[in-house]
């Protein structure tokens, strides 16, 4: 279990994420949404230990971060690094042996090419591999589906299933409410750095209506120039 308490994030003297209280059990799927700027990357570099906040963040007893696999929305690969090459370096990480890339290539990528010259889609998927690879207990996912297919959304949301099914913890952001319905079991509406809702599987409908009222009131009065 992933307990957070009383999290804040400031850049300089800006406060982006404020009190933030979740908790996250092992076996289930999350979904945090948000309109852009609300936090939820932020939030997620805090969970996987790339970014310093104030608070507490904690996992059984021992660091989240080594047991942590993130998917960010902007990837990043070494030069003249093969698919293949980048799957060693994540799995050397974990210092795991004797890994089999071959069945583990589970998207068909090109292994053998440089992974900077894939396509977005491919990037997301080699970098979702080397997560899984990893053995990792917590996954947090930001935008999975987003560049890639429709034949890979759906082994995504096999994979997503899967991790469930084996006890992780799955953390992730969508813009696509469908998605997240199929996939989550709770879902937390992040706004202005607050949780401003938190629902169970089933009630996903609140806040979806709640964010698209939200956000076309927001602009028409942007748009008449209204306070």
């Amino acid at each position: 279990m992933i307990n957070i308490q009383s999290l804040s994030k400031y850049y300089g003297r800006h406060k982006v994420l404020s009190d933030i209280d979740l908790v996250f059990n092992k076996g289930e799927v999350y979904g945090i949404v948000g309109e852009n700027g609300a936090g939820k990357t932020t939030l997620f570099k805090c969970i996987a230990g790339l970014e310093d906040f104030e608070g507490t963040i904690s996992y059984d007893g021992s660091t989240l971060k080594n047991v942590t696999g993130y998917l960010p929305t902007e990837l990043f690969f070494f030069s003249k690094m093969t698919g293949q090459e980048y799957l060693q370096l994540l799995s050397n990480a974990r210092n795991l042996t004797n890994t089999d890339f071959k069945s583990s290539n589970i998207f068909d990528l090109p292994l053998s090419e440089y992974a900077e010259n894939y396509s977005t889609g491919m990037k997301k998927k080699l970098a979702l591999t080397g997560l899984l690879i990893q053995k990792n207990e917590v996954f947090i996912l930001d935008e999975p589906f987003n560049g890639v297919d429709i034949h890979s959304n759906l082994i995504i949301k096999e994979i997503i299933a899967k991790l469930k099914q084996l006890g992780k913890i799955v953390i992730m952001s969508s813009h696509i409410f469908s998605t997240l319905n199929d996939s989550c079991d709770h879902l937390h509406y992040l706004k202005n750095g607050h949780i401003k809702a938190s629902v169970a599987k089933g009630g996903f409908e609140q806040i979806e209506e709640e964010m698209k009222g939200e956000s076309v009131g927001s602009r028409l009065i942007d748009l008449l120039n209204l306070d």
